[in-house]
């Protein structure tokens, strides 16, 4: 039967952040999307000045500036994947919806894991200050200062000398991270944490203003004494950090834009149906000045 490429790509439209909850947690972009792959976004300029018990008249007449915020989207592509006429004919389950399945689930970490390092921070860092533990990344070697809850709290000190909304404050930290987090919490602190789990939206807890949330992998800088983030798919060096990012929702944004199925079902030159996806997807800081958000990156042990 004929493959409905609208099905498929309605359905993963609506399935990309899916196990990746986070995503939401920011400010969409989507509907400044022109045709499918750029995003325009018209945006006011200064804010008028004010001034109290004006005593000079007239007052200086200003025109507003304003500017246009313009990025292109990435181009995600899975490679183009055959599916044999003898498996469509032989095999006792549904190899098609298997494999586009895995299509899906590919484009939602690749995703996932390229828009974290477009919200990253170059500046705005705060360093572990725990106890020596042997480092967790792969391809690195030494001993890490341990993450806890105080540089979490450290993390808040500095979202709110920024003056960042307090509501919507969110922090995505690694499986390894997370573990370092939790063991050094309290009993207390533990308790009252674990109340705000909400598993829907992927919230673990509340610690600090903070929603914590948690996946694989973040983002990883690297030495910790200025800090770079590394770009997707980076060999590790031995000297690299694994970071916590911590926003409040207004200080990221997303947009989704063109997604597109692509198939050719019975062809001659291979024998079967194959198959691939295209998705355009992006993401940005919204401030120059990077203002409400933080890296919390690992800092170096003896």
């Amino acid at each position: 039967m004929a493959i409905q490429r609208e099905i498929w790509e309605d359905h993963i439209e609506g399935n990309l952040f899916k196990n990746n909850e986070f995503l939401l947690a920011s400010t969409d972009a989507s509907q400044f999307v022109l045709q499918g792959k750029v995003v325009h976004i018209p945006q006011a300029g200064a804010l008028p000045n004010v001034a109290i018990d004006r005593s000079s008249l007239p007052a200086s007449v200003t025109q507003r500036t304003d500017v246009d915020v313009t990025y292109a989207l990435n181009e995600y592509t899975t490679d183009p994947i055959l599916i044999p006429n003898a498996d469509t004919m032989e095999l006792s389950y549904n190899k098609r919806e298997s494999v586009l399945s895995e299509h899906e689930a590919a484009l939602r970490q690749v995703t996932a894991d390229s828009i974290l390092i477009d919200w990253a921070p170059a500046v705005n860092f705060v360093h572990t200050s725990g106890d020596a533990v042997i480092s967790h990344l792969t391809g690195t070697t030494g001993n890490r200062k341990k993450f806890g809850v105080s540089d979490l709290k450290y993390a808040m000190l500095t979202l709110n000398k920024q003056n960042v909304p307090v509501e919507e404050r969110y922090a995505l930290m690694s499986a390894d991270m997370y573990q370092q987090l939790t063991d050094s919490m309290d009993a207390t602190q533990y308790r009252d944490y674990s109340q705000a789990f909400d598993a829907k939206d992927g919230v673990l807890g509340r610690l600090y203003g903070f929603n914590i949330m948690m996946r694989s992998n973040v983002v990883t800088y690297t030495n910790d004494t200025t800090p770079v983030v590394n770009a997707y798919g980076a060999s590790a060096a031995a000297t690299d950090n694994d970071g916590v990012l911590c926003w409040q929702r207004n200080a990221v944004e997303r947009a989704l834009g063109e997604v597109k199925f692509f198939d050719r079902i019975g062809d001659p030159t291979y024998y079967g149906d194959v198959y691939s996806v295209l998705v355009r997807m992006g993401a940005r800081k919204r401030r120059g000045d990077e203002r409400g958000i933080v890296a919390i990156v690992q800092a170096a042990s003896a």
